[in-house]
């Protein structure tokens, strides 16, 4: 039985990674450059906001508190209770 030689990355046409995936998870070196295991191009993974693969950046949430006014809101209240 033959064995297959392993085809690596940058046979497979996956790009090098980008400044902002270092520090990532899955990021894998081989032959001095570095790749991403999970994506061909991680430059476009990252040109609308963070990428989804990322394991080092999280996005950041914010939270909204909205003022109710307790007069408005007690009015509303009884208002759907005829």
């Amino acid at each position: 039985m033959q064995e297959q030689a392993a085809v690596g990355y940058g046979a497979r046409n996956f790009k090098p990674v980008i400044e902002k995936c270092v520090g990532c998870e899955r990021i894998v070196e081989e032959a001095g450059n570095q790749f991403c295991k999970s994506y061909m191009m991680p430059e476009s993974k990252w040109r609308i906001g963070i990428c989804n693969f990322a394991t080092h950046a999280k996005p950041e949430i914010t939270v909204v508190t909205i003022r109710v006014n307790p007069l408005k809101a007690a009015k509303r209240a009884s208002a759907k209770k005829k």
